[in-house]
């Protein structure tokens, strides 16, 4: 790694070797306290402890509160790109739109995906709330969401689809498959491979 491919720390100075393993270590120990959930999981002093180090430690690395939770969705963002590729390009409509929904509903059991959704949960739900209190963390979660657009938009890119209509889908598709997740985890006699066809199935002749 360059001297300007270096991160930063929260001053603006080029962190050596041994910085650049102390961030790494913190954003592991983020990522993991985040996605194992609990009612301390979103706790930049519960990273800091679990992490061996001082709060003055995550202080020179990220700033504040903000700029660790910023960081942490930054990672994940980043370790996110392959996902796109997951959509064969030789397909019809119903396939792209079954790799799209698969796709999508694999990444919802990873860690990355369940830390994310604790860390939103437990930030201001209104978009001027969180812009005002964690600005950094809603700028990554829009960069995040960019992202996403530009994931499935790029899945159909080639094909005569309505522009309006799959962003409807792409906007409905992360809570609806997240609802079926939720009801994965309860005890439910619903089949849920059935709900997942039936969706991919509706969402195909929607974009047809």
């Amino acid at each position: 790694m360059t001297d300007s491919a270096r991160p930063l720390s929260a001053k603006g100075t080029r962190l050596n070797r041994r910085g650049l393993e102390t961030r790494r270590h913190l954003l592991k120990v983020a990522l993991r306290c985040l996605a194992d959930g609990g009612v301390d999981a979103v706790s930049a002093n519960l990273v800091a402890r679990e992490a061996g180090v001082t709060w003055g430690t995550v202080q020179h690395q990220f700033g504040d509160v903000d700029g660790l939770w910023a960081a942490v969705i930054d990672l994940i963002a980043t370790n996110r790109g392959a996902l796109g590729t997951r959509v064969p390009r030789h397909s019809d409509l119903a396939e792209r739109v079954d790799a799209v929904v698969d796709m999508l509903w694999t990444a919802l059991n990873s860690p990355a995906s369940r830390a994310i959704y604790n860390l939103r949960s437990a930030l201001p739900n209104k978009r001027a709330d969180l812009e005002v209190s964690f600005p950094r963390t809603a700028a990554a979660i829009a960069a995040w969401e960019v992202d996403w657009t530009q994931i499935v938009d790029s899945a159909f890119d080639d094909l005569d689809v309505d522009p309006a209509k799959l962003a409807r889908v792409r906007n409905m598709l992360p809570a609806t498959l997240r609802g079926l997740y939720v009801e994965e985890t309860l005890s439910t006699y619903m089949d849920l491979e059935e709900a997942r066809r039936g969706l991919r199935e509706a969402i195909t002749a929607y974009l047809a």
